[in-house]
């Protein structure tokens, strides 16, 4: 079987130095904001080139705290993506604005930058690029739309940690950066967990406040928070993947490029590398117009494969009736063509030759 992520056999790696630091963290009985929390918000900032790193109790959590933090509120409007997780959209409901579509690139899945300007309106307070894939969206365009029009900048990075742009890390460009530790995410724990970077102090500050119930001074609080703390022995977790992270990421790197290699000419078309940016491979995903033959033929040869996402946010069920005028024709077709292939740093050459020999068995490529 070739799995999606083979997080066994990663786990098996560093199992020793994970069961050492848990067992620390044990020991210690601080459970909740911990030493090893403040080491890996530390560590990951100095890895990103940030100067403040807030660890939170998921990716989630830090879309919906980096908005609220930033003044994101009822009847302001945040331009996005659509083909995303619906965790991007979530959060900006979550604190009462509205998501504004724009649609994406075909090449990169990214939002489209020429796009960008025309749905700007006197309610637009801030834009929202995602780095999907691990695909750096296109920064220096989107950073200077934002500049023009005085809009704040914040960048979902669930998915491109390590992913750099412009020789800058994601989530080190706009004013807030967000980060998921989902397990199979390249920097994942064992559980959930995510972060928020700025170079802001009284951002970093406000966003301490936020995850911790609005409280500064224990028992003392100054606004409605909430509770969205990273575990202590998440952060164990962490700390040892982060040490890490260029060899995981340089590995996907590996795979994918063999992939494309190996792809070129078939009726799949590999993603693309846009040049602007260091693409981490989160995920490989394809386009091609026989999906289901694939797929199938992948599951009885016991692969896995997967589709992220086969349903544009905005024609999603709970968006639907707000953007029932909406088109965005390049995020539909891509959705209606994409499908995603085993990527993990792990993944011998082999297993990629086998996941495309059953491909081409199906196009006869």
């Amino acid at each position: 079987m070739i799995p999606m992520v083979d997080l066994k056999t990663q786990y098996q790696s560093i199992k020793e130095e994970i069961t050492s630091g848990i067992l620390d963290a044990l020991e210690n009985t601080q459970f909740i904001l911990g030493p090893n929390v403040a080491a890996f918000e530390t560590e990951a900032a100095a890895y990103l080139g940030v100067k403040h790193a807030v660890a939170v109790a998921s990716g989630t959590d830090a879309l919906h705290l980096a908005l609220a933090s930033a003044g994101i509120k009822e009847g302001d409007e945040v331009i996005t993506s659509p083909f995303t997780f619906i965790a991007t959209a979530e959060a900006i409901r979550y604190v009462g604005a509205t998501p504004v579509f724009v649609d994406i690139d075909p090449l990169t899945f990214n939002i489209d930058p020429a796009r960008i300007e025309a749905a700007i309106t006197t309610k637009t307070r801030a834009v929202l690029p995602v780095h999907l894939f691990g695909q750096p969206a296109d920064m220096t365009v989107i950073e200077a739309i934002c500049n023009k029009h005085g809009l704040l900048l914040v960048e979902d990075c669930a998915q491109s940690f390590g992913a750099a742009v412009g020789g800058r890390m994601t989530g080190s460009i706009g004013a807030l950066g967000c980060f998921s530790f989902f397990p199979s995410k390249n920097l994942g724990c064992y559980g959930d967990g995510g972060m928020i970077t700025t170079n802001s102090p009284d951002l970093a500050e406000t966003v301490k406040v936020l995850r911790n119930h609005g409280s500064q001074v224990r028992y003392h609080h100054s606004v409605i928070g909430f509770n969205s703390r990273l575990d202590e022995i998440q952060a164990v977790i962490l700390r040892a993947k982060l040490k890490r992270i260029r060899a995981y990421n340089e590995g996907r790197r590996r795979v994918a490029h063999l992939y494309t290699e190996l792809l070129r000419g078939s009726a799949v078309t590999p993603p693309v590398e846009d040049g602007k940016g260091v693409h981490v491979y989160h995920q490989y995903t394809v386009l091609t117009a026989r999906r289901d033959r694939i797929m199938e033929a992948l599951s009885s040869a016991r692969i896995a494969s997967a589709i992220y996402y086969p349903i544009p946010l905005h024609r999603q069920e709970v968006f639907a009736a707000d953007y029932k005028d909406v088109s965005l024709p390049v995020s539909e077709e891509t959705a209606a063509r994409c499908m995603s292939l085993p990527v993990f740093p792990e993944m011998t050459e082999e297993q990629v030759r086998e996941v495309v020999r059953v491909i081409k068995g199906v196009t006869g490529d």
